[in-house]
């Protein structure tokens, strides 16, 4: 009986974790009514989930736990609300200066639609995105050095924070894994958060995108103070409610 009642609650919370991997979590009464449980039942498996780090739980239930994942996954995630992010960005890229472009899936794609510039420097620690601007004509594309990151392929640790602390950029263009209206943004590693400390430090401008999906969360590391925010963008009309817990730090876009 009890081996049996372990099996059942080991599916139940293998299947919590599914739920929480979607687009819209997992509710803890919802879950309770799905699984004909308490709620305390429900609330004692995402505890336990998430101290084994396979969820994150927020208010009312839990969502997917932060992780690394590849480039070219990332990039998938929400295209088209990257690409409206990019549009919105790519106004803001000045034809002549100096930039900073974060390694991130979704200022990769602001990289990939900047096009022909007078006489721009852009800094990056993605090779992904030095790919994209290094030919381009009247743009000079500057990759950070630094190592990769095993998962993200991106360039981090203390040689990349050194490159960026010894450059002034006029805009820094940066994404986020989390953006709290509190605490600002959170990255799910320390060597992410560092390095995009180091690129802010010296911009004069701090542009963060990030797709509404990111929004009211943390994730593992605190990176971006909220009031270093200078400009966010979503892909969300600028009027959209979600976006009130920001309109005194910054403009949005």
């Amino acid at each position: 009986m009890a081996l049996s009642g372990n099996l059942e609650a080991q599916r139940r919370r293998d299947e919590l974790v599914e739920l929480a991997n979607g687009p819209q979590g997992v509710m803890i009464e919802a879950a309770a009514e799905l699984f004909a449980v308490s709620s305390m039942t429900i609330r004692r498996d995402l505890l336990e989930l998430e101290a084994e780090g396979r969820v994150r739980r927020v208010r009312g239930g839990a969502t997917a736990a932060p992780r690394a994942r590849p480039f070219d996954a990332r990039r998938a995630i929400r295209a088209s609300a990257k690409k409206a992010i990019a549009e919105k960005a790519l106004r803001l890229v000045p034809a002549h200066g100096s930039i900073a472009l974060d390694a991130s899936s979704t200022v990769n794609m602001l990289a990939s639609a900047i096009g022909p510039r007078a006489g721009l420097t852009a800094y990056t620690n993605s090779f992904e995105s030095f790919q994209v601007l290094h030919p381009l004509d009247g743009v000079t594309a500057v990759i950070s050095g630094g190592t990769a990151e095993p998962t993200t392929g991106s360039l981090v640790g203390p040689i990349a924070s050194r490159s960026m602390r010894s450059v002034y950029f006029d805009t820094f263009f940066s994404s986020a894994d989390a953006l709290d209206g509190a605490d600002g943004t959170s990255e799910v590693s320390v060597d992410e958060a560092e390095l995009k400390q180091a690129m802010a430090a010296n911009a004069g401008t701090t542009v963060v995108c990030v797709d509404s999906s990111k929004l009211g969360r943390r994730s593992v590391a605190r990176a971006l103070e909220r009031d270093e925010i200078s400009v966010l963008i979503t892909e969300l009309d600028p009027s959209d409610e979600r976006l009130d817990a920001f309109r005194d730090i910054a403009d949005v876009l």
